[in-house]
C-alpha cells in the first residue's frame, strides 16, 4: 500500500532534517576541537554551595527577570507569536563531594533532536498547572526519577525555543545515588558532568551563527558527550543565577 502524500513529505522532510542537524553536529565537534586547540585552560574548581543558597539565588535571578521571565528567545516574539508550554527538570546531584548537573542524551527514534544531550522534560499535559508538575512527570516518564526525591528549589528564566516553545527549566536535588528506569524510546544514555567543570569558561564557547541572528553556545565534548544549543544556554543560565 502506498504511503499517503502528505506522510511521504513528512518522512522526507523529517529525514532532511536529521541529516542537516548530523551535519551541522560534525561541523560544530570539528570547530570545538579547534578552539579548545588554541584556548588556555584554567583549572577547574569543585562547586559546593549549599541548596539554600543555590535556592536564594534562583529566587534572586527570578524576580530580577521580570515579569515575563522570558529570559532568552531563538525566535522573534510578537504579539501574533503563538508558543507550546514546555518544562524541563534542571537535575542537582551531590556526588564525590560536588554538585553536577545531569543531563540525557536522546535516542535516534525520537521525532526531533535525536542524539542530542537535553535536560529531562516535555510538553505540558492538559491539567498540569505549574511547570514543576511538568517537569516531573516528565523526568519519571523519561529516566524513572520518583518525584518524591526530587527536592525542588526554584526555576530559571524561560527559554522560547525555535521549535516555538516556552520551556520553564525547574532547578531540583536529585537523591543520589539513584536507579534509573530509561525510557527506551526516547532515552540513550544518562550522565552527569561537575558543575564546576560546566561552570570553567575555557571549557566552552559562545559565537554568532549569521543564520539565527542569535549567539549559540556550545561546550567541548565532556566523556564523549556534546552539550550545546538550548540545554547549554539553560546551564548558562543556571550558573549566571549562582554568580558564576
Amino acid at each position: 500500500m502506498k504511503s499517503p502524500p502528505n506522510a511521504a513529505i513528512a518522512g522526507a522532510l523529517s529525514v532532511k532534517i536529521s541529516s542537516i542537524e548530523s551535519s551541522f553536529l560534525f561541523f560544530l565537534s570539528f570547530i570545538l576541537q579547534f578552539h579548545r586547540a588554541f584556548t588556555n585552560q584554567t583549572p577547574t574548581m569543585p562547586i559546593t554551595l549549599t541548596e539554600e543558597f543555590i535556592a536564594q539565588k534562583l529566587q534572586e535571578a527570578l524576580k530580577t527577570a521580570g515579569p515575563s521571565s522570558d529570559g532568552f528567545s531563538e525566535i522573534d516574539l510578537t504579539d501574533e507569536t503563538r508558543v507550546k508550554c514546555a518544562a524541563v527538570l534542571v537535575p542537582l546531584v551531590w556526588h564525590d563531594d560536588e554538585w553536577h548537573l545531569l543531563y540525557t542524551r536522546r535516542t535516534d527514534k525520537v521525532e526531533s533532536h535525536k542524539g542530542q544531550v537535553a535536560f529531562p522534560g516535555g510538553a505540558c499535559d492538559e491539567g498540569e498547572t505549574t511547570p514543576e508538575q511538568t517537569a516531573l512527570r516528565e523526568a519519571e516518564e523519561e529516566i524513572g526519577v520518583d518525584p518524591k526525591d526530587v527536592k525542588i528549589l526554584g526555576r530559571l528564566a524561560n527559554l522560547v525555543t525555535i521549535t516555538y516553545f516556552r520551556i520553564m527549566p525547574v532547578v531540583g536535588v536529585v537523591r543520589w545515588p539513584t536507579v534509573f528506569r530509561v525510557g527506551e524510546h526516547e532515552v540513550a544514555r544518562v550522565f552527569t558532568i561537575p558543575l564546576g567543570w560546566l561552570a570553567n569558561p575555557s571549557n566552552r564557547w559562545q559565537f554568532d551563527r549569521s543564520d539565527l541572528k542569535r549567539s549559540l553556545i556550545a561546550y567541548h565534548p565532556y566523556d564523549g558527550e556534546l552539550l550545546w544549543g538550548a540545554t547549554a544556554r539553560m546551564t548558562v543560565d543556571f550558573l549566571n543565577a549562582l554568580g558564576y
